[in-house]
């Protein structure tokens, strides 16, 4: 080896090993919340140029969590019942974005099988606290994010029974929505952050959702939690240990359907807050391929669990989009016993006429795979896995 190609092995070697020495440093530090929010004002004021409006949403968010914080030891006192309330099999629809998930959570609550997370109550958790702010929902509801939601493709409000991730980006400022919507930004890539073989805030997140739902099924008098969580297929397993009696409803799709339209669901409400779409190409590209990655990631380690037989199938059920949309009413009969639900002739009417709603639906909403740098091979390519395990027939 010559001394000029030596040197440029000593330089590559200690490039990369300030990289590795920076991403560990960064899983270390990012137990931090304000370590968290100064990556994200560096990847928004970097990308976006963005340099008071972050400054404002952080100190938002530190006065909700004392408030909050408040609110909950108050939420003792004036609300006794909670003292009592635990959680029993709780349902918890899991999967990725757009692949069903919300059709499936909505019909079951809306039909008796239990309730779920209101996304205003996900941000303002406190019982105490939702007494007194429930008159000015309509004014609250004009400056939300959930506006930018193309309806067409997701229609929300701050009313409406929603994803429990939010939930945990509102109180800790972390999470799957952290990465998804904000540091896929980063110059740096910080998805390892993210992952829970380097990073478990498992018993944190875990310890949130039960507060969090011990609270909602007082507010709304109900028995049974229906919750929502995308992020949870990376860690089904270890919220069977912390939930034992909990029945899991992992919806999938074909990740043609589901990739381009997550892809839409995340972009569009950035386009609405920050203009997404009128950035460089580069800098949207860049954004992209972080998220892109992050989808697959959540479909790959669940199915990683899913085939080395991690997940206990007595606790588990696959519901394919397909079955949801054209055999709805002998899937949800299934789901109806899996779950230990009551059969009513009331729940029987509701699913055969949902079923046949669901039968002649047409989505309003087209995607463009080249809008977003993807081609059909690339992703049949990428999610190998899932068509040979799912879509193989």
């Amino acid at each position: 080896m010559s001394c000029g190609s030596g040197a440029s092995y000593d330089a590559a070697h200690s490039v990369e090993n300030r990289r590795l020495a920076w991403h560990a440093n960064a899983q270390k530090k990012g137990h931090f919340v304000l370590y968290r929010m100064f990556l994200v004002y560096k990847a928004l004021a970097g990308a976006l140029h963005r340099y008071v409006r972050p400054l404002f949403l952080f100190c938002a968010l530190l006065f909700l969590h004392v408030l909050t914080t408040i609110g909950m030891l108050l939420d003792y006192v004036f609300f006794p019942a909670l003292a009592k309330t635990k959680i029993v099999r709780p349902i918890i629809v899991v999967g990725n974005p757009r692949s069903g998930t919300t059709v499936l959570q909505r019909f079951l609550v809306d039909n008796g099988f239990g309730t779920g997370s209101r996304l205003w109550k996900m941000l303002y958790p406190s019982l105490t606290l939702q007494v007194l702010l429930k008159p000015f929902l309509p004014l609250l509801e004009r400056i939300s994010p959930a506006r930018h939601h193309a309806h067409a493709a997701h229609k929300t409000s701050l009313t409406a029974i929603e994803a429990d991730d939010p939930g945990i980006l509102f109180r800790y400022f972390d999470g799957f929505f952290l990465y998804g919507f904000f540091l896929s930004f980063s110059k740096e890539d910080l998805k390892d952050m993210f992952d829970p073989e380097k990073r478990d805030t498992a018993r944190r997140d875990f310890d949130w959702h039960e507060k969090l739902w011990r609270r909602v099924l007082v507010s709304e008098k109900k028995d049974r939690i229906v919750a929502k969580i995308f992020s949870l297929g990376v860690r089904i397993p270890q919220s069977l240990q912390r939930f034992p009696d909990a029945k899991i409803l992992y919806t999938i799709r074909d990740p043609m359907e589901t990739v381009p339209s997550g892809l839409s669901l995340v972009t569009g409400v950035l386009d609405g807050q920050f203009g997404f779409w009128k950035l460089p190409e580069a800098r949207r590209n860049h954004f992209i391929a972080r998220l892109y990655s992050a989808f697959l990631d959540l479909s790959l380690r669940f199915h990683n669990h899913y085939t080395t037989g991690k997940i206990p199938m007595d606790k588990f059920k696959v519901v394919t989009f397909n079955r949801l949309m054209q055999d709805f009413d002998n899937l949800m009969f299934e789901i109806v016993d899996f779950v230990g639900a009551l059969r009513t002739p009331e729940l029987e009417r509701a699913i055969r006429e949902t079923a046949e709603k669901q039968r002649q639906f047409k989505s309003g909403h087209a995607y463009d795979l080249a809008r977003f740098g993807l081609t059909e091979e690339r992703i049949r390519k990428d999610y190998a896995p899932i068509y040979q395990t799912f879509f193989s027939n």
